[in-house]
Parts: structure tokens; C-alpha cells; sequence
């Protein structure tokens, strides 16, 4: 059989990883693999136009799955290659442009050209191709990813517990607060009034799992009523705590919280997948093509470093991201912890994906002084190291300067600005010190949550009270907020790191934290 590297597949081991031996014959497995758009020149014009800052109505899903879904020819392709191997197909869906198939280490091997071995990291175990995929040269071109076949923790997730002793309270007549509900946190940042009636909210999470006793608890003490929350299970994924609420029981609970909170009376459906590379791109195309839920806002707070993505699974994320743009989907993603060095060995700037995507809302961190009725400052949220916390923000080494992004400066932390030439991070950004944090409930217990995982799902809750409001989908926010700058509250003050603070977009919070004036957005 004649064979083709794909290209992007190739990948290295983990640090500190060594191979210990083939995997096992006969262990079973999933693979994700990912087919080609149809009409690929109308998904560029119409990017294009939104890029452009130009009227572009959104597709439906139903309309998404039948001009830009893979084809059907091109489905059963698959198909036949999947029975030649005797794997079995799980699942394939045309608007998410995905096969599943089920099969044994050795039909994998042989099917995708490839020796899969276990390899042992510090952390654990992991299995992975000691090589690229070669796939046969009838499917070239027609499948663009091959994920699963490695199954590493592919990314973490943005959250930081506030721990330490509280803040020395100002000696002044009213003393700032040392944390928020997200409830006091819309009304600081004037969230325009309403609920978020027929709105759903989609949560990605890769891992953990919410109670709701908990829930229960949390809104009755808040006085709002419990929000309608839906466990959608992906690749097997499911709503399962483990009882560490430092883990990622809190982030799928700091996510509810906080997007229920602040967008009243919206759904709140969240999409349970393995950490894997194949996991996160399941959950985040069954949340963008689900035609059940609808959900017109998702919201992301796990992540990684961009060198530590294969390139064919960058792409295809990015291409998910791309879909939910032509949907009117706004995906808000959390920018990370780790500060300029997006928590990579060394000093050299790296930044996160997927906020590090043109087509993603990347989600900053601040550090916030507040009564009870008013901001009093806000600044960079930067804990010091990367260990400790600090927003993540810096330039893109994948994607290329969006046109919303044209002429913007970037100000390194000794003061000198440069041009910006590639993709810069993040676009917006809110409270994200723990010392400053959210006010949650999870495992039975209240606790005090920062990390940019907090703002991105705050974002997602404004922008579904936004949609509700407006009974139009906001969609691609970026090149609106980028042409309206004036309507977030612009941040000038700290650093991430290697990059500093200010006045107009930074490598640090973006434009700036929500704003008062974000209801009178053009068209809003």
C-alpha cells in the first residue's frame, strides 16, 4: 500500500519522558480523525468579511453542515479505509467534519502507519506514535488530523486557589473588598441590565465534575434561581468530581458559577471529554455543531502552550474556531497563568492556545481594588513568578496579524514599543488575582478561585445578557471591540513579565476590563 506522511502529526516526547515498550496488541482505542471543509473559498470570503468588520449574516448549523461540512464522498472514504483495517466507526458527524473509529493497538498500527508505545514522564504514563502518521494515498488531502492515537494530558486548566492570608484592608473610610461574588463583579464592571432568557452558554471541560447540592447552595445564598445545567458527554467524557477542589472539580464549578451568575436564566450546557488533543476537539465541535442546545456563546478555560501542540491539531481547533465564526458563535477563551512565559521553562515569551487563535475572545487577568459600589483601581494581575500567577499575554508564533489588529503597538516591559506583527494576546480582560478573587462553592465548601479561567467564563455570561438584549448573536466580537476601543476600561498599569501595560491594547489585559459603555456598541 502506498503511503503519505501527514503532515503536522509528527511529535515529541515529553520532557523528562522515555519510551518503556510497544503498547499492548490488543489494547483498544479511539482516534478522532478530521476530514476537509466543502467550499473552502466561500469559508474564506465570508472570514474575510468578518475580519473586515463587514455585515456577514451567520450561517445556521443547518446551513454551516451543508455548504461547509465534509462531503459525503469523502465520509465514506473513511469509511471504506476504517473497514479495510477492521476498525470499527463510533461515530461520524459531517458539520463537525469528524470519523470516530474504535479498534486494537495492532489494526492502529497497521491502519495509520505507525508504532504506538507507552512512555513514562514524571507526572505518569502515556501512549504515542514514536512517528508520524502515514496514511494511504487515497485518504491524501482528505483527512487533515489524525488525534487520539496520543493520549498525553494535552492541556490545563487557568485557575489558581487563593490560600494565603487575606489582604491588609485600606485604612481608608470604606475599605476595599478582598474578593467578589461574580454577582458584585457584573455590577462593578456595569454589566447592562437583564437576564439572559433563551441564551445557552456551552462549558468545555476536561475533567471533573460539579454536585448539584452544590449548586443549589451557591445560587439560593446568591438569591438567584438555580440555572437549568446539562452534562453532555463526549468521547466518554462524563460529570464526575473527584473531591479535589483544587482540581479540575473547581474549575467545572468556577465555570458554572461564575456564567450562571452573571447571565440569569441562560443554559448552561458543559461538554465532558478526555484531556487529549482528540478530547478538547470533540468537545469544543460538539459544542459549536450542537444542534440541540444551541449554545450561542462557549466558553474555554483549559489550555497550553502553543509549542506544546502538534501543528495538525492547531489547525484543526483553529478551523473549529473559524465554524463557530461563521455560526455567530462567540468563543471566549482564558489567556493563562504563567504569565509571559505562559508557565514554559526560561524567560522567552510563549502564549497559550487556544486564545492564541484570531478566532477565539482571549480572556485576560487584572488585579482589582473595589468597594462594595465602586472600582478603585485595577492594574496587570502579576503574582510575581509564573509559579506563582501572573495573566498570560504576549505574541503569537503560529498565527499572523489579524486586520482588527493592524497598527497596534506592542510595549516591552523596559518601556520600548514595537510594531505588533503577528497575533497578540490577549483581547479583553477582568478580574484574575486570587487575592482579588471569585467567591465559589465547590466540594461542599466555599473557597476563594482567581486565574484567567474566571474571566473567560464572565465574559461568556455578558456577552449571552448582550445576545438576549439584542436578540441578534454577537459572533465574532474582536473586530468591533478593536474598532471601539472606548468601551472597555483601558488598564495602564503593570507587567506579565516581558511585557508591560499601556494606554490603548497590550500584550498584558487587551483593550481593557468590561465597561459601562459596552451596551452601546454599534448595532448592540
Amino acid at each position: 500500500m502506498s503511503r503519505i506522511e501527514l503532515p503536522g502529526s509528527a511529535r515529541e516526547p515529553l520532557p523528562g519522558a522515555r519510551a518503556l515498550r510497544p503498547a499492548a496488541a490488543d489494547e483498544r482505542l479511539e482516534a478522532t480523525l478530521v476530514l476537509r471543509p466543502s467550499a473552502p473559498p466561500l469559508w474564506d470570503e465570508h472570514l474575510a468579511r468578518l475580519g473586515r468588520g463587514e455585515p456577514a449574516t451567520p450561517l445556521t448549523r443547518e446551513q454551516f453542515a451543508q455548504r461547509h461540512g465534509a462531503s459525503a464522498t469523502d465520509l465514506q472514504a473513511v469509511v471504506t479505509f476504517a473497514a479495510a483495517h477492521g476498525l470499527a466507526v463510533v461515530q461520524q458527524h459531517a458539520a463537525r467534519r469528524t470519523v470516530v473509529v474504535c479498534g486494537e493497538v495492532a489494526q492502529m498500527n497497521a491502519a495509520f502507519g505507525v508504532e504506538l508505545w507507552q512512555f513514562e514522564y514524571p507526572q505518569g504514563t502515556y501512549r504515542a506514535p514514536r512517528a508520524a502518521v502515514r496514511l494511504p494515498t487515497e485518504l491524501q488531502d482528505i483527512v487533515v488530523a489524525v488525534l487520539g492515537l496520543d493520549d498525553r494530558p494535552q492541556a490545563r486548566p487557568h485557575l489558581r486557589v487563593y490560600a494565603g492570608p487575606k489582604p491588609r484592608r485600606s485604612r481608608a473610610a470604606v475599605p476595599p473588598m478582598a474578593s467578589f461574588t461574580a454577582v458584585q463583579l457584573a455590577a462593578l464592571y456595569q454589566f447592562p441590565a437583564g437576564a439572559a432568557q433563551g441564551e445557552c452558554i456551552a462549558l468545555i471541560e476536561l475533567g471533573g465534575g460539579y454536585r448539584p447540592s452544590d449548586l443549589s447552595a451557591y445560587f439560593t445564598a446568591l438569591a438567584l434561581p438555580v440555572p437549568e445545567v446539562v452534562a453532555v458527554s463526549v468521547d466518554h467524557g462524563a460529570n464526575t468530581p473527584s473531591g479535589n477542589p483544587s482540581g479540575a472539580d473547581g474549575e467545572v464549578m468556577l465555570d458554572i458559577e461564575v456564567a450562571g451568575a452573571v447571565a440569569p436564566a441562560a443554559k448552561l450546557a458543559v461538554y465532558f471529554a478526555p484531556n487529549t488533543d482528540a478530547g478538547f476537539l470533540d468537545a469544543l465541535t460538539s459544542a459549536i455543531h450542537d444542534t440541540v442546545h444551541r449554545p450561542s456563546v462557549v466558553s474555554v478555560s483549559w489550555g497550553a502552550p502553543e509549542s506544546t501542540w502538534t501543528a495538525q491539531a492547531l489547525s484543526a481547533m483553529d478551523q473549529a474556531l473559524q465554524a463557530a465564526a461563521l455560526l455567530g458563535i462567540t468563543v471566549c477563551v482564558a489567556a493563562g497563568d504563567g504569565g509571559s512565559s505562559d508557565g514554559m521553562p526560561g524567560t522567552a515569551p510563549h502564549v497559550d492556545f487556544p486564545a492564541s487563535s484570531p478566532h477565539a475572545l482571549a480572556c485576560g487577568g487584572t488585579r482589582l481594588r473595589a468597594t462594595a459600589d465602586a472600582i478603585l483601581s485595577e492594574s496587570v494581575w502579576n503574582d510575581g513568578t509564573p509559579a506563582a500567577g501572573a495573566t498570560g499575554g504576549g505574541v503569537s508564533a503560529v498565527f499572523a496579524l489579524p486586520p482588527w489588529q493592524q497598527g497596534l503597538q506592542l510595549t516591552a516591559a523596559q518601556g520600548v514599543r514595537e510594531p505588533l506583527t503577528r497575533r497578540g494576546v490577549p483581547d479583553v480582560a477582568a478580574d484574575a488575582d486570587p487575592r482579588s478573587g471569585y467567591q465559589v462553592r465547590v466540594d461542599g465548601t466555599a473557597a476563594i478561585f482567581g486565574g484567567t479561567s474566571a474571566v473567560a467564563p464572565l465574559w461568556a455570561g455578558l456577552i449571552a445578557r448582550l445576545n438576549a438584549r439584542r436578540g441578534v448573536t454577537a459572533g465574532l466580537l474582536n473586530p468591533l471591540l478593536y474598532a471601539n476601543p472606548s468601551v472597555l476600561r483601558d488598564i495602564t498599569r503593570g507587567d506579565n513579565g516581558a511585557y508591560r501595560a499601556s494606554s490603548g491594547w497590550d500584550a498584558c489585559t487587551g483593550l481593557g476590563s468590561p465597561g459601562a459603555l459596552l451596551g452601546t456598541l454599534p448595532g448592540w
